[in-house]
C-alpha cells in the first residue's frame, strides 16, 4: 500500500490552521464580551450611583410569629397513655422582607403584609446597622402592604415616583428578594402599568420581569414605583412575570393605615342586584346589562347626590357596569372621600351623577374609633345576601375581630349580627353609631348562628 505523505501534511496544515483560527475566534469573543470601563473616553451608564442612594433607605424587617400547626396524630388521649411526652402543637415563624422607609420624619416604613402576618415583635434594621423595635400601625392585606413605624431618628427617605406614568417597556429595578437580602437586584422591563379602575384585580399590579419577589421596585432615577408581592406567574414561554403594588396605591394605603389602622375603603349606601331580562321587561326597559338601584338609605351620601330607586347605573369610574360584581370591584378600588362617577338610567335618560363614598367599617382603634369597648373589631353593613338571615330588621354585622383585643375579650366574635344597642334596635351603621354615642356601657344584643345571646361590654 502506498501513501501519500504529501497530502497527509497538506491536510495536517489545514487542520492546525483551523484550531488556530477557532482560538483566535474565541479570543476575540472574549474579548469583544468583556465591558469596558469606558468607549471614547465616555463612561459606560451603570447603575451603582442609583442604588447606593436608594440603599440608604432601605431596611430588613425581622419578625417573630407564633403559629398553630397541623394537630399531631399522637396528642391523642388514647396515644398518650403510651407516649410520655406531648408534642407542641404551635411553633415560632422567623420571617424576614425588605422595607423601605417612605416617611423619614414620621419614621414610617413599608414592607410586605404577609412576612409579619401575627407577627408578635418587629425588628427593623437600616443599611448602617442600627436596629430599631418596629411597632405595627396597620396592614392591608388586599395589596401586601403593612405599614410600621420606627424611631425618627436620622432616617432617609426613598423619593417617590409617580406610577401611573409607567408605560410598558420602560426599565425598572428590583432590589430584595424574599429572604430579606437588600442586595438581591433585578432588572427588567414594564409588560404592562396598572390599570386603575380595572375590573380585572391583577390589572391593579404593575407587571415586570424584574420584580421576582418581595422588596421594592425603582426606576432608573432611583424613585419608588412599587413593592412587589410574593405572587409570580409563569407565562407559556415559561417567562416569569412578577406583580407589585403600584406606589400611587400604596401611599394612599399607608395613608389611611397611619390615620385609622385599616384601609377605609368607599362604600355606596344603596342596595343594588343584576337587571335582569325579567326585570327590563317590569321597568320598562330596553336596557340590557347593569344594576338596577332597589334602596338607598335615607341621609346618606349616595342620596344627597341624587341616586334614586329605580336607576339603572351603567357605569361607575368611566368603566361600563354589567353586573353588581364589577359595581363592587370599582367600589372597592376608591376609599371613603373619594367621589365616584356614575352613569344611570333613569325613565329612558342617562344621568351623570357624582356621589362621595362613605367607609364601608367602623375601625375600632384608640383615638379614631367609635368606642373603647369595641377597639379590634371591624363592623359592615349587613349584604343582600345576609338578609336572609331572619334578620329582617336589620343589623350590623361583625366582619373581623383582632385576637386579643378588647372586642375579642368581652366574647365579640367574627359574623356576629349586632342588632339592639342597650335595649336599642339599630338596622344600620348610622343608627348604631346614634345608639352607641355617650354610652360608656354597651349591651349588645347578638345574633350568631342559629342563637341569640345578649353580651356586655364594660
Amino acid at each position: 500500500m502506498k501513501v501519500n505523505f504529501r497530502l497527509m501534511l497538506s491536510h495536517t496544515m489545514i487542520i492546525k490552521s483551523m484550531v488556530l483560527l477557532v482560538i483566535s475566534s474565541l479570543a476575540n469573543i472574549a474579548i469583544a464580551t468583556s465591558l469596558p470601563l469606558a468607549i471614547d473616553e465616555v463612561p459606560v451608564p451603570s447603575l451603582a450611583p442609583m442604588l447606593e442612594k436608594v440603599q440608604a433607605s432601605l431596611v430588613t424587617v425581622s419578625s417573630e410569629a407564633t403559629v398553630q400547626v397541623r394537630r399531631d396524630p399522637f396528642d391523642d388521649p388514647f396515644f398518650r397513655r403510651f407516649f410520655d411526652q406531648r408534642r407542641s402543637s404551635v411553633r415560632k415563624r422567623e420571617m424576614q422582607s425588605v422595607g423601605v422607609i417612605i416617611d423619614a420624619e414620621q419614621g414610617y416604613v413599608l414592607t410586605n403584609e404577609h412576612a409579619i402576618r401575627g407577627a408578635s415583635s418587629i425588628d427593623v434594621k437600616l443599611e448602617s446597622g442600627r436596629v430599631f423595635e418596629g411597632v405595627l400601625v396597620g396592614i392591608d392585606p388586599n395589596y401586601d402592604l403593612a405599614l410600621i413605624k420606627i424611631d425618627p431618628a436620622d432616617l432617609t427617605a426613598i423619593e417617590i415616583g409617580d406610577s401611573s406614568s409607567l408605560r410598558i417597556g420602560d426599565f425598572v429595578v428590583s432590589i430584595g428578594d424574599p429572604f430579606g437580602e437588600q442586595n438581591t437586584i433585578v432588572s427588567g422591563i414594564v409588560s404592562s402599568p396598572a390599570r386603575p379602575n380595572s375590573l380585572k384585580q391583577y390589572q391593579h399590579f404593575i407587571h415586570s420581569d424584574a420584580a421576582v419577589g418581595s422588596g421594592v421596585l425603582v426606576n432608573l432615577k432611583g424613585q419608588l414605583i412599587g413593592l412587589n408581592i410574593a405572587q409570580s406567574s409563569s407565562t407559556a414561554a415559561n417567562a416569569k412575570i412578577g406583580f407589585s403594588t403600584p406606589v400611587n396605591m400604596a401611599m394612599r394605603v399607608s395613608s389611611q393605615l397611619a390615620k385609622f389602622g385599616t384601609p377605609q375603603r368607599g362604600f355606596v349606601s344603596v342596595r343594588v342586584q343584576d337587571l335582569t331580562q325579567q326585570l327590563a321587561l317590569a321597568f320598562d326597559l330596553d336596557q340590557v346589562g347593569g344594576v338596577v338601584v332597589t334602596k338607598v338609605s335615607a341621609g346618606s351620601k349616595a342620596a344627597e347626590s341624587g341616586i334614586e330607586v329605580g336607576d339603572v347605573v351603567l357605569t361607575a369610574g368611566g368603566q361600563p357596569i354589567r353586573n353588581r360584581k364589577e359595581l363592587t370591584t370599582i367600589v372597592n378600588q376608591q376609599f371613603a372621600g373619594d367621589i365616584l362617577s356614575l352613569t344611570v338610567l333613569r325613565q329612558g335618560q342617562e344621568i351623570a351623577i357624582e356621589t362621595v363614598l362613605e367607609s364601608s367599617s367602623i375601625v375600632s382603634k384608640v383615638g379614631t374609633l367609635i368606642h373603647r369597648q369595641l377597639e379590634g373589631a371591624t363592623l359592615n353593613e349587613l349584604g343582600d345576601g345576609q338578609q336572609d338571615l331572619g334578620l329582617r330588621n336589620g343589623g350590623v354585622i361583625v366582619s373581623k375581630v383582632i385576637k386579643g383585643s378588647v372586642a375579642w375579650d368581652h366574647g365579640v366574635r367574627e359574623n356576629d349580627v349586632i342588632t339592639s344597642v342597650n335595649r336599642t334596635p339599630v338596622k344600620d351603621l348610622a343608627s348604631f353609631r346614634e345608639a352607641i354615642k355617650d354610652q360608656d356601657v354597651l349591651m349588645l344584643n347578638i345574633v350568631r348562628g342559629s342563637g341569640a345571646m345578649y353580651v356586655l361590654l364594660q
